[in-house]
């Protein structure tokens, strides 16, 4: 696989999404949880898509319940509970594995791409997440598995993965590397 457009997708009622759909728009790929505390992410997601969607930016939101249990509920749950409470309008895929034996082809190639981008250690939960994997992975950093909920991958218009970010990360950093691609 050379490109995201490689690969084909489930959308959240289970019908496939050839991602060659968005050749040519910038995508930020996130695997995200509605119960983590990284949830109200959702809001500054939606203003980034909000803000740069007619320009050719898109934002791919693939649900995982694989970190701390915390994406219950079925696919459609999940989905009304993002446009309730956050009013998400970007796409929103079926619920995935992001690691493992059962990780999704997408994300082996992402983190095949793209590994662990580091925490930013300013950030409240950035010493509690390293307390926690290190804890049950000494090594954990050096490892380009996906880390927690909520890890982005920016795609420019090629299809290329430009860069990862790790949850902690400013959004306001995202943001101005998405400006340079658009």
């Amino acid at each position: 696989m050379n490109t995201i457009y490689d690969f084909t997708v489930k959308d959240r009622k289970g019908a496939d999404v050839a991602l060659k759909e968005y050749s040519g728009e910038v995508l930020l790929i996130v695997n995200t949880a509605t119960k983590c505390g990284f949830t109200p992410r959702y809001e500054e997601l939606e203003k980034l898509y909000e803000k740069y969607h007619k320009q050719g930016f898109t934002i791919l939101d693939f649900p995982c319940n694989q970190f701390g249990q915390q994406a219950p509920g079925t696919d459609e749950a999940i989905h009304k509970f993002c446009t309730l409470t956050y009013g998400t309008s970007f796409p929103r895929f079926k619920k995935i594995n992001v690691n493992g034996a059962g990780a999704d082809p997408l994300y082996v190639w992402l983190t095949s791409q793209k590994g662990f981008a580091g925490w930013d250690e300013a950030h409240p939960l950035a010493h509690i997440l390293d307390e926690m994997l290190s804890k049950d992975d000494p090594d954990y950093k050096s490892k380009p598995s996906i880390k927690w909920n909520f890890t982005m991958f920016l795609i420019d218009k090629c299809g290329n993965v430009v860069a990862r970010y790790e949850p902690t990360e400013k959004i306001e950093n995202i943001a101005k590397q998405i400006e340079t691609l658009l």
